[in-house]
Order: structure tokens, then C-alpha cells, then sequence
């Protein structure tokens, strides 16, 4: 990992040939893979902790965050492989794809956070989500991250899963840890690098299929259906029952559509 000024700690699951780069949602872990994992015995799932987030170092709030996880996943990334990411990691998911297309064999973005998509396709969604999340970052105006991070949970996680008061404290103090990255992430959720500029996304012509769950909030279906309208060679797929966190609580329905994916490519 020379180079890398801050590496990440990379978590292995599984012990099949095919190999799968999995990347998470902001405020959770490298474990939360485990559950999908087992739904392949043919694959190895290669899951590095974002900077801030498990048994990773804290940013060092040099730069900016979504370049910094680029910069510190492509250690893990040694070979063409699968791509799958969550939320945030649904984001470097996809810039991976355009910037790496060699490496980079399928991609999976499960409810990317890719907020750029609706802003162009539907101000409407747009707005009232940023009007949802005002909250959250009154919080952080207020320097309280406790605060942020109970809000930005209730907000993304699912209706039925545990409240604020109800978790661990280790999960919470994980989630304080890491909600700073919500901030952090605002240029690249709004497309800095110029992902939706015209021609841009034709060029990703690998294999790549969008997830979300029947649940979540509207703006993530504007955000997958503008995805497969821009991508050349993608599917929708839409897993009834799940909300946001749907590759953790539906891991066996989302093994069923990434099953389809990769028989698309195969090794």
C-alpha cells in the first residue's frame, strides 16, 4: 500500500476465485458485507473500511473525501473485479467504473447517493429531499454530531430498525465517529467531477445493474432510473419489502439480481 497516505483496513470474506470489491454506506462497516458474502461460495468479498469508519484510521480532513477513498480503495483493487457499493460507496462505485474501466468487470450501485441525477431529472424530488435533510445539517451547524448522526440514521435507516436510544453504544459512538463524512461528501454527491457531462457515462459499457429497495425515499428512484437511462448496459432492480439498508436485511434477494449480473461477465 505504498503511496497511500492513509491506508484502509480490508476485511475478507469468503475464499471463492471470483473476486468482488465491496464498498459500504457512510456511518456503517466493512461487515456489513458478510450476510451477502455467504450467498456466494464462488466469490471472495475484498470490503475496506472507509477512512473514519471501523477499524480504519480517521481522515485527516486533507483534500477531498470521495478522491482521498478513490486514492485509498485502489490498493484492493488489483485485479477486474466485481464492484458493489452502498449509498456513498454506490458513489465511488460508479467513478471507479468510469476512471478504472479496465479493472472494474461489473458494477452494483445499491441506492447511490448520487444526488446530481435528480437535480437535473427532477428539481421537484430534489428539493423536497434536501428539505428532509435540513435537519441533519443544522445539526452540524450547531456543532452538535450526536445530533447529526441520530438524525442522518432515522432519516436513511429502515422504519422497522432499531431507534436511536435502542442501539449499542458502541454502534452509536461508531456513527459519531463517522457522520462527518456526510458534510464531507456534498461536491461529490453533486457530481464535482463531471460524471453526468455529456458522453461521459457511454463510455461505461461494462455489465452494471442499480438496486434499491421497494421503500426507500423517492429520490432514490430518480437517482437508479437516470443511472440506467445514462448507462448502456444496465438493469433496475427493485427488491419489494426493503428499504435503504436493503443489501443488509434482503442480502438473499440482492445475491438473486447480483447472480444475474455476473453471469453477464464471466471470470
Amino acid at each position: 500500500m505504498s503511496g497511500v497516505s492513509q491506508p484502509l483496513n480490508v476485511r475478507i470474506l469468503g475464499d471463492g476465485p471470483r473476486r468482488v470489491l465491496a464498498i459500504h454506506c457512510t456511518i456503517a462497516h466493512s461487515g456489513v458485507w458478510r450476510k451477502l458474502s455467504e450467498e456466494f461460495e464462488d466469490c471472495t468479498f475484498v470490503a475496506p473500511d472507509m477512512l473514519s469508519h471501523g477499524r480504519s484510521p480517521d481522515w485527516d480532513r486533507q483534500g477531498d473525501f470521495q478522491d482521498r477513498m478513490i486514492e485509498a480503495v485502489l490498493p484492493s483493487l488489483t485485479e477486474p473485479m466485481d464492484v458493489i457499493g452502498h449509498s456513498f460507496g454506490g458513489t465511488l462505485a460508479l467513478r471507479l467504473a468510469v476512471e478504472l474501466p479496465d479493472l472494474v468487470r461489473t458494477v452494483t450501485m445499491v441506492e447511490p447517493v448520487f444526488f446530481a441525477v435528480a437535480a437535473i431529472d427532477d428539481p421537484a424530488v430534489f428539493q423536497q429531499d434536501q428539505n428532509a435533510s435540513a435537519p441533519v445539517f443544522e445539526a452540524f451547524e450547531q456543532g452538535d454530531e450526536a445530533l447529526a448522526a441520530r438524525r442522518f440514521n432515522r432519516m436513511w435507516g429502515d422504519e422497522e430498525g432499531p431507534r436511536w436510544d435502542d442501539l449499542p453504544d458502541q454502534t452509536r459512538n461508531a456513527m459519531m465517529r463517522g457522520v462527518h463524512i456526510v458534510q464531507a461528501s456534498g461536491p461529490a454527491v453533486m457530481d464535482r467531477t463531471g460524471i453526468l457531462e455529456p458522453g461521459v457515462l457511454d463510455c461505461v459499457t461494462i455489465p452494471a445493474l442499480l438496486v434499491r429497495g421497494a421503500l426507500s425515499p423517492p429520490i432514490v428512484q430518480v437517482v437508479n432510473d437516470g443511472l440506467v437511462r445514462r448507462l448502456p448496459n444496465a438493469a433496475n432492480a427493485v427488491i419489494e419489502g426493503a428499504g435503504h439498508m436493503v443489501p443488509i436485511t434482503h442480502a438473499a434477494e440482492t445475491a438473486r439480481h447480483l447472480r444475474d449480473l455476473f453471469d453477464r461477465a464471466a471470470v
